[in-house]
């Protein structure tokens, strides 16, 4: 009876992405990955307060190798996804089609996907026509780099602006209208 509690319990907390109260709940991956409830517009940084990005790199779902300075001078979205989440089967669709609108305006999208084996992440990218390269990162090492920025929560969002600083943060699934609200501003100051 426990047990079947507890598994019914799990599984709603898996749709719903949410936690409850004022701590994140633990989903059953190593306690290190949560769901969190989302943050509605994230935070944008001002420009001053901005920090450098973390340097970070390996190997693409498409085997590819791939190292962060590939993002310098380009304003990018990183997206640190599990196709175990169900907030980022509705998240990813809507990154797709803003990726389809803005990739020729100087921004980068590079998916993080964490805790998954490559079959499983290759199969969700397919699944949902995802383009954007992702890393492959299933001991959540990209997600550890940006530890200060809390990408242990999944889905996460960071933004960075074309000088490599990280411009927004989201905890939580993304609205589409948020996101191209701060990709506006940061292509904005580039001017």
């Amino acid at each position: 009876m426990r047990r079947g509690l507890l598994g019914a319990l799990v599984g709603a907390l898996l749709l719903t992405g949410c936690s409850t109260g004022d701590g994140a709940v633990d989903v059953n991956n190593g306690g290190e990955f949560r769901f969190v409830q989302g943050t509605p517009s994230g935070e944008v940084i001002p420009p001053e307060e901005r920090a450098a990005a973390p340097e970070f790199g390996g190997e693409l779902l498409d085997g590819e190798r791939f190292r962060s300075t590939e993002l310098d001078g380009e304003v990018a979205v990183l997206n640190f996804w599990g196709s175990w989440c169900a907030p980022c089967r509705v998240e990813s669709p809507e990154f797709q089609e803003v990726y389809a609108d803005v990739r020729d305006q100087g921004v980068r999208f590079l998916g993080v996907n964490v805790k998954d084996t490559d079959q499983l992440a290759r199969a969700f990218e397919d699944s949902f026509g995802i383009e954007f390269p992702s890393l492959y990162d299933p001991r959540g090492e990209v997600a550890l780099a940006f530890r200060d920025y809390p990408a242990n929560a999944i889905p996460s969002t960071i933004v960075l602006d074309a000088q490599g600083r990280v411009a927004a943060v989201y905890t939580g699934a993304v609205a589409q209208d948020d996101l191209r609200a701060v990709l506006d501003l940061l292509l904005a100051e580039e001017g």
